[in-house]
């Protein structure tokens, strides 16, 4: 883990965060740019989410420290957050062979296969195939976790929680906490943070 007092050696990481509508993956991606600017890095954020509120695809990146292009190409994730299997085989393309990845096992089953026009890829399968291909995968139902934690609404903080525990960004875990605060009001911080520690213990080494 890039430790705080490394900051100024800190070179850069980039996430791709990738999902459905309604899954709050933008929330999670202002977390992340948030939580890096208040450890003092450079932070530059993009968006795609033409469809999201019909439960299409979203697309987001966070790209940390000295690197100043914010969009993730194919071949340039360092960090792939999924909030969903399939979509996260989709972004296969988007990472290389040293890429660390966070993958929710809860599906959302797209219309076309709800509709019969489609099947489904098989998770235990999915999760294998990025296995194979990148460097660490940590797989989890955080949608169940979330749950436990009190609500569903959390999944992207389960995820989020994984993500911090990987050792791959310079933020201590008191940061992420001091940036939940700010994000949510007092009514649901609590909550979410269960979430994100949750998730943190999944995704710890």
């Amino acid at each position: 883990m890039v430790k705080t007092q490394d900051i100024a050696r800190f070179e850069g990481v980039r996430l791709f965060f990738t999902g459905v509508g309604g899954q709050g993956t933008l929330l999670a991606t202002r977390l992340v740019g948030e939580a890096a600017l208040a450890a003092g890095l450079h932070a530059s954020m993009s968006e795609i989410h033409g469809m999201a509120q019909r439960g299409g695809i979203v697309e987001s990146s966070v790209v940390l420290g000295n690197i100043q292009a914010p969009i993730v190409g194919e071949g340039q994730a360092d960090v792939l957050v999924a909030f969903e299997p399939l979509e996260a085989l989709r972004a296969i393309n988007r990472c290389h062979a040293q890429t660390q990845a966070v993958v929710n096992l809860a599906p959302i089953v797209p219309f076309t296969v709800a509709a019969g026009q489609g099947r489904y890829p098989d998770i235990a399968r999915a999760v294998a195939m990025l296995q194979e291909k990148l460097a660490k995968v940590v797989a989890l139902d955080a949608e169940a976790l979330a749950r436990q934690a009190g609500s569903v609404k959390a999944t992207n903080m389960v995820i989020m929680g994984a993500v911090a525990a990987m050792q791959v960004l310079p933020m201590s875990k008191e940061t992420w906490d001091a940036c939940l605060q700010r994000i949510f009001p007092p009514k649901l911080y609590e909550l979410n943070q269960k979430a994100f520690n949750m998730g943190y213990e999944k995704g710890h080494p």
